[in-house]
């Protein structure tokens, strides 16, 4: 049995220790050696070469955000933050991800009085799915560059525009991919883009904020009620569940709380291609990129349903290879293709 070693950095030995017990759970974790501030995280990344580490994202001395930047410099491995669900917490962990974390997870939900079973699962699921995917890409394997898997309209750059909404899906990784592809959407772009990320509530506005002061287009979280417009790009909320109406000869994105239909993911990728799958049908191109599970998967049948256009990311890039697989594997991709490759793919269509 493969089993994966953590490096826990936190400078709390409360945190130390109870993230600890939360690994050892786990038969294919084992908490390779604890550090209890930045400048030790780096020394310990070079000495016990974790497969894996969690950071926390506030320690003095050196802060998680610091150590990080550092460890991608000398010795890039994947790094998952742990954050406090705070304003500063927040805007600090979003700033970790731009620099290379591939995830993260909120202490207040990890440990306390009320913590779910589910939550815990899906943490220990992460570090290992993370961790396997990082020993994969150390393997030599050759990147298959692009691979057409069905007809996939080899006329698509012939034609002025064949799409009128792009939508991109993304989970564990998102957000780094994210950054291979939004920036590079000329002022020109001739169609809105939806963005869902899976996130906590509360980071998503500041998500869009940070995406928004460099990139060509205007980047804003979706708020209930916006009507669509070419040129711009919007991030679906934490928390609720982002759907399209055709109203008059607008389409208005719709934000509802369906906390209570106990859905698996807020923001769910399935819900919103489902919606939107026939108002645009053929001129819909939806891209899924890295992410655990399968969110994405009814969508993407919808999408297909109605003739639409469905690229999927390769394993070769993804952090996670789950939503991608579960589309490709299902038959309904029409280009499977690495990460350098998407923002060109879809620029195909667009």
């Amino acid at each position: 049995m493969q089993r994966y070693g953590v490096l826990v950095v936190d400078d709390s030995s409360f945190m130390r220790k109870s993230i600890s017990l939360i690994i050892e759970k786990d038969p294919r974790l084992f908490v390779i050696g604890i550090a209890r501030d930045g400048n030790e995280a780096i020394e310990k990344v070079k000495q016990l070469k974790p497969d894996v580490v969690t950071m926390d994202v506030e320690m003095p001395e050196m802060d998680g955000i610091t150590a990080l930047r550092k460890i991608m410099e000398v010795s890039p491995i994947p790094v998952v933050m742990l954050s406090n669900y705070t304003k500063e917490g927040a805007e600090i962990t979003i700033k970790a991800l731009e620099q290379g974390a591939v995830d993260f997870f909120l202490k207040s939900e990890l440990v306390g009085h009320e913590v779910e079973e589910k939550v815990i699962y899906d943490f220990l699921q992460k570090l290992k799915l993370i961790a396997e995917s990082a020993k994969v890409h150390k393997r030599e394997v050759k990147d298959p560059g692009e691979k057409e898997i069905k007809s996939a309209k080899s006329d698509c750059g012939s034609r002025e525009q064949l799409e009128d909404l792009v939508i991109i899906g993304a989970s564990t990784g998102g957000p780094a991919a994210l950054q291979s592809i939004l920036p590079f959407f000329p002022e020109n772009a001739r169609v809105p883009i939806l963005v869902i990320q899976h996130m906590p509530p509360g980071f998503t506005k500041l998500f869009a904020e940070r995406f928004d002061s460099f990139c060509n287009l205007r980047v804003k979280e979706a708020e209930d009620g916006d009507v669509l417009e070419a040129g711009k790009i919007y991030i679906a909320p934490a928390g609720f569940q982002t759907l399209l109406i055709r109203q008059s000869n607008n389409i208005i994105l719709k934000i509802e709380d369906m906390a209570d239909k106990k859905i698996l993911y807020n923001p769910s990728i399935d819900i919103t291609l489902d919606s939107a799958a026939p108002i645009f049908k053929e001129r819909l191109l939806t891209v899924i990129l890295t992410g655990m599970g399968n969110d994405g998967l009814i969508g993407c049948k919808s999408v297909k349903k109605y003739n639409g256009h469905v690229i999927v990311e390769a394993e070769e890039s993804c952090i996670v290879y789950g939503m991608p697989k579960a589309v490709f594997e299902a038959g309904l991709a029409d280009f499977q293709v690495t990460l350098p490759n998407v923002f060109e793919k879809i620029m195909l269509y667009i």
